[in-house]
């Protein structure tokens, strides 16, 4: 039963990104400078669970003596107890216990620790894999790292056609740090009494957890070697609350109906496990919820967490908005996207009226005097079929001496954007537009996005370019950048592209080709995207001889219906030739910008790094790799590169191999941030590992990026075009700093957009069976590649109808031996060994009433054996579906992914 049109007897939700006007950045009702102590027992007072956090001085002491260590809080998604913090000195992750351990921190806080006596340090079993050690990550390779000119989705409303394909793609997927993709680590943790099993496979978030539950068994550790103990600490202080503190979930009566609480709150339940429940007060439930509780059970609120008590388990909250439906797909991405912070409130007036008012706008006169008029030029853009907001565009003409005069043109969106603004202030603040499967949230009013700033064709349009005059094998002769004016003569999608490549002497059909305009003919065209092609071949070829990495990874494309905007299909995007042209020009004039800003404003500059791996992490891989008896170097971004490229065989499941290996390499990666160059005394710490380069920025994608806004000015700034930013290093570090958390929680939201049409594909078209390779041993589970859907799922021993089950360890390679009852008395258990890189079938099916799905391993003897009505319906209609988005136009994106490094 519906209730859309209830009333909630609260303010409305007013602040869409970040944390409720309750909250401190110390915590609701918990000062940190608060010296009264809550931990002795009197009448009428509970004992307290957590500690008081310790005063803002003594905190700022500790930081400096080197007592306390500060650090962004990872909670793992798969066993919420556990959580940690990187280790300054790149070592093992520091490892807290249990939610006691976290003192009220959330998922992404930037929290200080204090570590705990040696005798309360974690002890690692000799039987347990060494991923238990680590955090897991959410998702976040660079895009550099694993390509980011993938196309991201379309927009609705294309009616020559029943289906639109769309892409689910990770806005660049920030490609270049590759330390994405580990929420399904390599083992499993150790087990711990915190944890309470209720169903199949799963752990019961909502089992509260005392101190006494959430501490290790007492041993001696002084007898066990060091490396068999993994530093653990506890939160004393939170410098920062970045988690939004807004959770989706569902509304309960208290189990305790003759409570005092049971008539004055409901019990708010996360659907995110690392989040508390919360008590919210009942007068601000439906009215009927008290008496009809049941009306309301799949009903999906928003609910904001106020405070958190030190004597309480559960945290304090106010219930924000009703959703609607579990289940349904805008109820749950508009939960998605509150959780995470984003802003998708329509643009206020007042920054609407920063736009240009005279409409149709045309480029004012005296900009014909500032600018170089390329007009002309045979310039174009290459983009997802459906793109409306295109950001860079491309040219290449050839010269007498046998040499190209190529340019790379980016959209002026910083003449729209003045510095100060209200709209200035609005996209600082967002940061980032934000990519789902179905739409996208923009950064900037689409009026810029789609209109003024898009490099639509044949119009006017300003730019900023960059442009070389380049040898036929990619050496820069030389170069010049400056402001522009450009008329794109064609807006070529990566398909026509493609085509163009594929065609080299054969002209490719006018009818196949969108218009172009007179001045210009499609040989024309087509002869500079071949010779554009031939450059960025040479350039490629010549970055990977120089030391780049690359760490490909499947992403998924979706079949829209687009009546009810439900999932029809998916496929594994293909990413072609014409994905890495436009990509080889984007880093090259990414790579121009940086040296360029660098070197006129050496403190002033915001550029954008790449750490090196975790040392541990990646000691510990390459430990595991010999023992499989992979020949993997790991010395340097390159020679792991050249490793990934040879290590694996050639038959039809190697691609499947390199993928598991490719994701094992990803996981001691580490994240690609913007930073203030004035703001790191050591140059060396500027370089970006993954494309091995000593300075880099992004430039291509103002109209979605922020960052790339504010290089524009920087770049405007350093050819004598405006004054200096009048920004210190660090205000321009805080800037930085805040891009870098709304695109981590941008990629977050992306990926839960894409597992969220994932489920309901499952939930519509399944069960869908696949072969699926063995990615990770767990010791009582273990995580596959389903090779069908690219896709990454954890299947659980205590979920199969095993007769048992054992882990063991040959060296470092971890082996799950499953047993399977007999069908029949007479005949011996089925058993089969799970390791990595084991070939195994399963089967994906929806889980009621949940939008969630399970993977199951099917019994061996069965496989290949499908079910009739699977293989004639669903394997049929999704095999239709893939020939159907072959002929579709390809995946696009509103903002240009094609800019992403």
């Amino acid at each position: 039963m519906n209730h859309p049109n209830y009333r909630l007897n609260l303010r409305p939700l007013e602040t869409p990104r970040g944390v409720s006007s309750l909250v401190g950045p110390h915590g609701v009702g918990a000062s940190p400078g608060d010296k009264k102590s809550k931990n002795k027992t009197a009448r009428g007072k509970k004992k307290s669970i957590f500690e008081t956090y310790m005063s803002k001085e003594d905190v700022s002491e500790g930081l400096k003596r080197g007592t306390l260590i500060q650090g962004v809080l990872r909670i793992n998604p798969k066993k919420f107890h556990e959580a940690f913090i990187p280790s300054p000195d790149g070592d093992r992750d520091i490892f807290i216990d249990g939610v006691v351990a976290r003192n009220r921190a959330l998922n992404g806080d930037l929290v200080v620790v204090k570590l705990l006596p040696e005798e309360q340090w974690k002890v690692i079993k000799p039987e347990s894999n060494d991923k238990e050690t680590e955090g897991a990550y959410e998702s976040d390779l660079p895009e550099e790292l694993c390509g980011s000119h993938l196309p991201q989705q379309s927009l609705k409303g294309y009616n020559d056609s029943p289906d639109v394909i769309i892409e689910a793609q990770f806005d660049d997927s920030d490609s270049e740090d590759g330390h994405g993709h580990t929420q399904n680590a390599l083992v499993d943790g150790v087990k711990k009494l915190s944890v309470c099993v209720h169903e199949k496979g799963k752990e019961d978030a909502g089992a509260p957890v005392t101190k006494d539950e959430n501490t290790f068994m007492q041993q001696d550790t002084r007898a066990l070697p060091e490396k068999s103990l993994q530093r653990s600490a506890k939160v004393v202080y939170i410098l920062e609350k970045k988690h939004s503190r807004a959770a989706t979930g569902f509304l309960k009566l208290l189990a305790d109906k003759n409570s005092e609480l049971f008539r004055k709150y409901a019990l708010f339940s996360p659907s995110d496990h690392r989040v508390p429940r919360i008590y919210v007060p009942l007068k601000d439930c439906p009215q009927d919820f008290l008496t009809r509780p049941k009306d309301y059970a799949n009903t999906l609120f928003i609910c904001r967490i106020v405070d958190w008590k030190e004597d309480s388990n559960f945290a304090l909250g106010q219930l924000a908005k009703s959703l609607g439906q579990a289940g349904e797909i805008e109820p749950e991405t508009e939960g998605i996207l509150t959780e995470y912070g984003v802003d998708f409130s329509d643009f206020p007036s007042e920054v609407l009226e920063c736009l240009p008012q005279g409409l149709p706008w045309t480029v004012p006169l005296e900009e014909f005097s500032k600018r170089r008029d390329l007009r002309r030029d045979c310039i174009f853009t290459i983009d997802p079929s459906t793109a409306r907001d295109l950001d860079d565009a491309l040219s290449c003409k050839s010269l007498a001496d046998g040499n190209f005069e190529v340019g790379v043109h980016i959209a002026d969106v910083s003449y729209f954007v003045p510095e100060g603004s209200n709209l200035d202030k609005v996209a600082a603040e967002r940061a980032t537009s934000v990519y789902l499967v179905q739409k996208v949230v923009p950064m900037l009013p689409r009026l810029l996005c789609e209109e003024l700033c898009s490099l639509n064709p044949m119009t006017d349009k300003l730019t900023f370019s960059v442009i070389w005059t380049l040898t036929p094998e990619g050496k820069i002769i030389d170069e010049w950048f400056g402001r522009t004016i450009i008329r794109s003569c064609t807006k070529l999608s990566y398909e026509h592209a493609q085509s163009m490549i594929e065609s080299p002497t054969k002209s490719v059909p006018k009818e196949e080709l969108p218009p172009i305009s007179p001045e210009h003919t499609r040989e024309e065209v087509h002869r500079a995207v071949l010779n554009l092609h031939g450059i960025a071949k040479e350039l490629r070829k010549q970055r990977f001889v120089d030391g780049a990495l690359r760490l490909d990874q499947p992403k998924l494309a979706f079949t829209l219906d687009h009546e009810t905007g439900l999932p029809q299909g998916c496929h594994i995007y293909e990413y072609r030739d014409s994905n890495k042209l436009v990509e080889e020009f984007m880093l090259l004039a990414n790579m121009a910008v940086a040296h360029k800003i660098h070197r006129v404003f050496p403190e002033r500059a915001l550029l954008r790094r790449h750490p090196p791996p975790q040392t541990k992490m990646l000691n510990d891989l390459m430990e595991f790799c010999d023992q499989m008896g992979l020949p993997m170097d790991f010395s340097s971004a390159g020679t792991l590169h050249k490793s990934l490229t040879e290590t694996f065989g050639d038959d039809k499941y190697s691609l499947a191999r390199k993928e598991v290996l490719t994701n094992m390499c990803s996981r001691p990666m580490q994240m690609a941030v913007y930073f203030c160059s004035g703001m790191l005394q050591d140059q060396a710490q500027f370089r970006h590992y993954a494309l091995n380069v000593p300075l880099y920025t992004h430039f291509t994608s103002p109209i979605r990026r922020f960052a790339d806004i504010l290089v524009h000015r920087l770049l405007a700034a350093a050819l004598g075009y405006r004054e200096p930013p009048d920004v210190e290093p660090d205000a321009l570090q805080k800037q930085a700093d805040h891009c870098n958390d709304r695109r981590m929680a941008s990629n977050r939201v992306q990926e839960l957009s894409t597992g969220l049409f994932f489920a309901i594909l499952v939930k519509e078209s399944g069960p869908l069976e696949s072969e699926a390779m063995v990615l990770g041993v767990l010791n009582q589970a273990f995580d596959v590649l389903v090779l069908r859907y690219g896709v990454q799922k954890r299947i659980y021993c205590n979920a199969l109808p095993l007769r048992s089950h054992h882990f063991q360890k040959v060296g470092k390679k971890p082996e799950l031996t499953l047993v399977w009852e007999p069908e029949d008395v007479e005949q011996e258990p089925v058993q089969k060994v799970i390791t990595i890189f084991s070939l195994v079938e399963v089967v994906l099916q929806a889980e009621a009433p949940a939008l969630k799905y399970s993977a199951i391993l099917k019994r061996p003897g069965t496989e290949g054996l499908l079910d009739p009505q699977v293989e004639g319906g669903v394997r049929s209609r999704l095999s239709s579906r893939r020939t159907e988005a072959a002929s579709l136009a390809q995946p696009s994106s509103p903002t240009a992914p094609t800019t992403g490094f």
